[in-house]
């Protein structure tokens, strides 16, 4: 399965929980043996909301092959995020990612958003892709690794 990895993978860091837009904690320890598309974004990122509704459909057409899709909004408010995840029909869990530089520096540096990180089903920080990708590259990545 490593080879599907990119050569610069490293452990991804889990020991983390985040809130999500609903308050509930989401234990990145709870996620080894899925894969994890984790996507950094914001309410305001143009390409983002491009690639959010693909995301969505992901999470669906994904899951029971073990697929957990991840949306960490860099700097909104809860309110904010919900307000945009409720108008995209977000169906994944966004978390809360203001005040967490901790987290963000964990998986950074983050230089700029949307920024996708694939975690495999090992905890290997696997692919990752700065700025917007083709929704064909994310489902090669997704086949890659499912």
């Amino acid at each position: 399965m490593a080879a599907t990895c990119d050569a610069e993978a490293r452990p991804a860091n889990l020991d983390f929980t985040l809130q999500d837009q609903d308050g509930n904690d989401v234990s990145f320890e709870s996620l080894k043996g899925k894969v994890v598309l984790l996507n950094f974004w914001a309410t305001w990122c143009g390409p983002c909301k491009i690639e959010i509704p693909w995301f969505v459909e992901f999470a669906e057409q994904y899951a029971d092959d073990g697929l957990v899709v991840l949306g960490l909004s860099v700097d909104d408010t809860v309110d904010k995020i919900q307000a945009f995840a409720d108008e995209y029909e977000v169906n994944y869990p966004m978390l809360v990612g203001l005040g967490r530089d901790d987290f963000q520096e964990a998986y950074g540096p983050i230089w700029g958003i949307p920024m996708t990180f694939f975690i495999d089903r090992e905890g290997m920080l696997c692919r990752t892709h700065a700025g917007i990708a083709t929704r064909d590259e994310l489902e090669a990545d997704l086949a890659d690794l499912l």
